[in-house]
């Protein structure tokens, strides 16, 4: 990987991230459309540490206030009694579907899943489901508002961002408005519910990309995850300022357009569905497969 597609990358990871258009899906779009060869879903988790970083930063206050209100809470024995110790508790909670449908789906999310054709069916799926959502919604409720069913519903939204295409951001902002939040408190939720699923994901990922044969130098890793941060930063600040006072129409619009055109190419045979994608079914050990068909025969 060169340094100029790590930039590029890692520009697409930051501004698509917090947006609900699909990170993932902007990564796997972005190399096959340069002819580059598709970095894969362990790259992609690992430069997502950059955007994680800028969460940490812009919500500092935000979350050293959760975590004091979650330990008070446990050491007085009231560990629901505040706003901030209950929301504490409702990422928790609410990380818990996309942590175990994220390690049951592994094989399957770095295979099949990153084929264009789910990415864009996806896209256009979930920005029908968002406009439907927004017509709907009341965005009269607040963080204070939110309640245990709250939590675990936008954590089952979140799980599906496990698809490419569907967005994380995407998924838990239409879970937060078809519950009624208001859109700038929806976004707010989906920022603080993606530190513990993003990090962990990054973590394990990154043991397996140093473990394998073939990946990005170390230098490639820093800087895609370094551009991933800034303009993950850039990316969190406009959208809450955006939802202020605008609905989530030009998203739909966007990831309707992509998903069209995506499909557009792949059936003109510009793109190639699956080109580049890592396929984890090659066995690691040379001749591995020879002899194990020689044993079966």
């Amino acid at each position: 990987m060169s340094l100029l597609e790590a930039i590029v990358l890692g520009l697409v990871q930051g501004l698509t991230e917090f947006l609900p258009i699909s990170s993932t899906a902007h990564l796997r779009i972005a190399p096959e459309l340069f002819g580059w060869k598709d970095p894969g879903a362990a790259y992609s988790a690992v430069i997502q540490l950059g955007t994680v970083a800028a969460v940490l930063i812009y919500f500092r206050k935000d979350i050293v206030s959760l975590v004091t209100a979650f330990f008070r809470g446990l050491a007085k024995r009231e560990p629901f009694g505040t706003v901030e110790s209950r929301l504490a508790w409702f990422v928790l909670v609410g990380t818990l579907p996309i942590g175990i449908c994220g390690l049951a789906f592994k094989k399957a999310i770095e295979t099949q899943f990153r084929s264009l054709y789910v990415i864009s069916g996806s896209l256009i799926v979930l920005a029908i489901i968002l406009f439907v959502v927004e017509k709907r919604a009341s965005h009269k409720r607040t963080l204070a508002d939110m309640t245990w069913r709250d939590g675990i519903l936008i954590g089952l939204w979140q799980a599906l961002a496990l698809i490419p295409g569907s967005s994380r951001s995407g998924t838990t902002l239409t879970g937060g408005l078809s519950l009624g939040l208001k859109r700038e408190d929806a976004a707010r939720y989906s920022f603080l519910l993606s530190i513990p699923a993003t990090s962990l994901a990054g973590i394990f990922e990154l043991k397996h990309l140093l473990q394998a044969t073939e990946r990005p130098s170390a230098v490639s890793l820093w800087v895609g995850t370094l551009v991933a941060f800034a303009s993950g930063m850039a990316a969190i600040a406009w959208l809450l300022n955006y939802l202020r006072s605008r609905t989530t129409l030009v998203f739909v619009v966007y990831r309707v357009a992509l998903g069209l055109l995506l499909l557009g190419l792949l059936q003109a045979g510009k793109l190639k569905p699956l080109s580049g994608v890592e396929n984890l079914d090659v066995p690691r050990e040379p001749g591995k497969q020879q002899i194990e068909k020689q044993i079966t025969d």
